[in-house]
This record gives structure tokens, sequence and C-alpha cells, in this order.
């Protein structure tokens, strides 16, 4: 559960860095957000997963 919770930490350490740092980069890729179509934000989503499912099992490996 620590694992877990410590996750979550940095996933809002991340997320609140890029709202303070960049606000109007962050603006401008939500405006962004619709004209990308769904099957590349999925295959975008997907890596992400691989690539974060892998770091963690070399790391925790």
């Amino acid at each position: 559960m620590s694992d877990l919770l410590t996750g979550i930490a940095f996933f809002l350490i991340i997320e609140g860095l890029v709202y303070a740092l960049a606000p109007r980069f962050l603006v401008d890729m939500a405006k962004m957000l619709p004209s990308i179509p769904e099957q590349h934000l999925r295959l975008c989503g997907l890596v992400a997963v691989t690539l974060g499912v892998g770091l963690v099992w070399l790391l925790r490996g």
C-alpha cells in the first residue's frame, strides 16, 4: 500500500509542476486534444502504460 501511495504522490507532484510552471502549455494542449484521432490517443496511452510497467518491473526486479 505504501508503494501505491508513493506513486500517487509522485503523480500529484508532476501534475502540480506542470500546472505551476507551464499553465499556458497545458491549456494549448487541451485545445489540441479534440483534433487528435481517438486511435492515436489510445495507442499513446497503451505505450505509456507499457513503458511504466516495464520501468517498475526493472526497478523492482
